[in-house]
């Protein structure tokens, strides 16, 4: 089992030459002397706290990043473990185990004439709806859409918007919103 200074050592080295930066250029992005880092990477450096957030800052990720062991190169997620709601009768499926900052991305399942109003996001909140199958029938901002497999719609997600099956069998589409900084 690696200690945690090995692991930090690793973990940088990575996340430097991942970026294709030397020591130096990231030792002064961190406002820390190259020896200093030269002496992380080499996993036997023990820093202070202000040091690992001067590091983790520089290369935009967190603490426990730096420190964590190797992980799988993948994982294999089965449908049961991804978190479905359900509003109405439609379910929604989350497409991702781990969030993304500023996104989701949704598998909304309607069915048969099934309708559900939509939350209206923050502003400046883009979204953008594909049809998978079935035929749907998005109102955004008073205007009427509709998709049949493979169409999208991308449309301001911080107004009042609503999806519809349109048709008698199970209607399948995904939603990608990408949430507007503040």
């Amino acid at each position: 089992m690696d200690d945690v200074a090995t692991r930090l050592g690793r973990n940088m080295r990575s996340l430097r030459e991942g970026r294709g930066l030397t020591q130096a250029q990231m030792a002064k992005t961190a406002n820390l002397p190259r020896a200093t880092w030269a002496n992380l990477e080499s996993g036997t450096a023990n820093p202070t706290l202000a040091v690992l957030d001067r590091v983790a800052t520089a290369f935009q990720v967190t603490i426990e990043e730096l420190i964590a062991g190797p992980r799988s190169e993948a994982r294999h997620y089965p449908k049961d473990t991804l978190p479905v709601k359900s509003r109405g009768a439609v379910a929604i499926r989350k497409l991702l185990p781990d969030p993304i900052p500023g996104m989701e991305l949704d598998r909304l399942e309607l069915p048969p004439y099934a309708k559900m109003t939509g939350i209206p996001h923050t502003p400046g909140t883009r979204e953008y709806l594909t049809c998978e199958s079935g035929e749907i029938v998005l109102i955004a901002s008073g205007e009427e859409y509709r998709l049949a497999a493979g169409d999208v719609v991308a449309f301001r997600g911080d107004q009042r918007h609503s999806y519809k099956n349109a048709g008698g069998r199970t209607a399948v589409a995904y939603s990608v919103v990408v949430i507007a900084r503040r």
